[in-house]
């Protein structure tokens, strides 16, 4: 057990990194962070930071040596770091979990592998083009980056052969072609596990995405007890098999049919896990610090019904925020802003959640809030989406 008073390190700068520090702040720990960006949110609140690429050895031996435990608060920093953090002390989650999750190929391998039901995929390149008869079944699909694609990004839709050939000629890859699902509903759950394999499940949340951005999260889902308890079996089997220690994010679609699919795995907290911070007796971030320093895991109890939903960049005219007033007013909501220098199209730049009596009127509170911010056009849309794929943190 890591006690209050040691210091503790963060791969991250963002947001996530920012809350992390936070928890670990009230709980006693002093913090570290790590981000090639100065001018990262996190940086703010922390002990010291550290201003480096993931990959510079001497900044990784620095933060070693500085700290008792290590996390991460986002999947895409290099295995290699993890590992050679991992060789001189405490890391969590472990390198092979977020390996595992940093790259689609293996993810969706891992999951197949297992028993865990997946969207249809085929793992594609330029080298290896798939033959027409392989990739028809697949058809309509989405064609989606190995590696660092995330809000929509790096994810172009794919509706005949011809697209696919296009598409790769483009780009060497790997991609993976994953199967067009006709959807109902998607869901995450969120797993906090310790290292001695105690599991405890927050509750199941609903989200609603525009243009591949989380839009919209409501919490407790509205869902039959057997669907429930199936999201719950299989997020808590996935953290079994993957021997994971830390937060786990796991997302899920509902076909219209009614087959439960995994999506996605995040080795860290989740956008659509913020509302725990105004709505459980303890947070996310919380429990990320419990199971990095080895301490008892506290209650995920949801204290009120609550709907969270994201601020992004597209309502800032320049550098100059919306206005707030609104959400300000709102008894029952509560405003987080990040603290992003830079706003931009897209960018994640803050949330509000709001408690009511039920999840479904604190939806229609956060639909009227989101409203009166809007002042632009949404962001664009996956299917639209042509651009690089960055990290928007």
């Amino acid at each position: 057990m890591i006690r209050p008073g040691a210091t503790l390190g963060v791969l991250g700068g963002g947001q996530l990194g920012l809350f992390f520090v936070l928890s670990a702040r009230r709980m006693g720990y002093k913090t570290v962070v790590l981000d090639p960006d100065p001018t990262a949110p996190a940086m703010a609140a922390a002990d010291r930071s550290i201003v480096s690429p993931y990959d510079q050895e001497k900044s990784l031996r620095d933060l070693s040596e500085s700290c008792a435990a290590i996390t991460t608060e986002f999947e895409s920093v290099p295995a290699r770091s993890l590992e050679f953090l991992a060789d001189r002390g405490v890391v969590r989650p472990s390198p092979l979990s977020v390996a595992t999750c940093q790259d689609r190929i293996l993810e969706k391998n891992f999951l197949s592998k297992n028993g865990f039901s997946t969207a249809p995929f085929l793992v594609v390149s330029r080298e290896s083009p798939p033959s027409p008869v392989t990739v028809q079944p697949l058809l309509p699909g989405i064609l989606k980056t190995a590696r660092e694609g995330y809000d929509g990004k790096g994810q172009w839709p794919v509706g005949c052969v011809e697209d696919l050939t296009r598409l790769l000629s483009s780009a060497p890859g790997p991609f993976v072609l994953e199967k067009r699902l006709d959807l109902a509903r998607e869901f995450s759950l969120l797993i906090v596990r310790g290292a001695d394999g105690e599991t405890r499940l927050y509750p199941v949340a609903e989200n609603v995405h525009e243009g591949g951005i989380l839009h919209l999260s409501s919490v407790p889902a509205d869902l039959s007890h057997d669907l429930i308890k199936e999201i719950r079996d299989i997020g808590t089997a996935i953290a079994h098999t993957l021997d994971y220690t830390g937060i786990l994010a796991v997302e899920y679609f509902l076909d219209r049919s009614g087959g439960l699919f995994v999506n996605e795995l995040a080795p860290r907290p989740h956008n659509s896990g913020h509302y725990t911070m105004d709505a459980c007796l303890a947070s996310q971030f919380d429990q990320q610090v419990r199971t990095l320093c080895g301490l008892p895991l506290a209650s995920t109890t949801l204290l009120s019904p609550c709907a969270m939903g994201n601020i992004l960049g597209n309502l800032w005219s320049g550098t100059t925020p919306p206005d707030f007033t609104a959400i300000l007013r709102h008894p029952q909501a509560k405003l987080t802003l990040y603290g992003k220098a830079s706003p931009r199209p897209g960018r994640k730049m803050g949330h509000f959640t709001v408690l009511g009596p039920s999840a479904r009127e604190s939806v229609a509170t956060a639909h009227s809030l989101l409203a009166n911010l809007s002042q632009k056009s949404p962001v664009q849309s996956v299917q639209g989406d042509t651009g690089p794929v960055v990290a928007d943190r």
